[in-house]
């Protein structure tokens, strides 16, 4: 069944005389809010469910002005919200029911996560980096776990000692996992395929950043998000995938 926009979305996308529209010309229309937007974002949410375009009979994908709406509210969603899509997809099926939905706050920009851990205004951490008290503290981890995760490679600081802000994140998770006795000795080989997936996207990528053009640079940092995004569910499948039919 072909889904409706949800109210308030906008009519982002119309066409003068109210025609179906192309990928390319869907594109064109989200770029304005959402630079980043590519052709492959806009199949992925597609393949999730998050928007059904019709098809022409010889395959060609063709939207509404309410499919343009539904893709500008995912990916408004997904950009002040940071809501995973199987919530977006709830949300916007509640829209299309009539109901109401409250949405979390906006997210916070990086700096502001940090207020309030003693540091002063102007030495608050940027959205891409942060020091190694702020990483304690952010983390909930001691001096002793981190110094253990760096000596396996886990976290790694830059020259001046600091830390990109996902370093937060990686912490959290290394010491999730330290609950199930997994110790840092046990994932370095987390460590090893990650970076070999990194290793790809750069490859996928290179070319791209090297560019003379700025919006071909931008374009590459957006396909890296998009590819690391991919690859991660790729990597989470094969290890379900795996698990499945291990012999017990």
């Amino acid at each position: 069944m072909h889904r409706t926009a949800p109210g308030g979305a906008g009519s982002a996308g119309t066409t003068s005389d109210g025609k179906l529209m192309s990928i390319g010309t869907v594109l064109n229309a989200l770029r304005d809010e959402f630079p980043e937007v590519t052709i492959s974002k806009i199949r992925f949410l597609e393949a999730e469910g998050l928007v059904e375009p019709r098809r022409t009979p010889s395959g060609y994908r063709k939207f509404s002005a309410d499919d343009v709406a539904r893709l500008a509210a995912v990916l408004r969603m997904q950009r002040d919200h940071y809501l995973p899509l199987k919530v977006i997809r709830e949300h916007l099926d509640a829209l299309a029911r009539g109901e109401q939905v409250s949405l979390p706050a906006p997210a916070a920009p990086a700096g502001e996560l940090f207020e309030g851990l003693g540091e002063s205004a102007g030495d608050l951490p940027t959205a891409a980096r942060i020091g190694r008290a702020e990483l304690l503290a952010a983390a909930e981890v001691e001096e002793s776990e981190l110094a253990d995760w760096e000596a396996y490679g886990l976290i790694v600081p830059d020259a001046d000692g600091g830390y990109d802000i996902e370093a937060v994140t990686v912490a959290r998770l290394v010491a999730e996992l330290g609950r199930f006795g997994l110790e840092p000795r046990h994932l370095r080989a987390v460590k090893a395929a990650a970076e070999r997936e990194a290793n790809l996207v750069e490859q996928v990528v290179a070319p791209l950043r090297r560019h003379r053009n700025p919006q071909t640079r931008q374009h590459a940092e957006a396909t890296a998000r998009e590819l690391a995004t991919l690859s991660v569910r790729l990597h989470a499948a094969l290890v379900q995938s795996a698990l499945r039919v291990r012999p017990t």
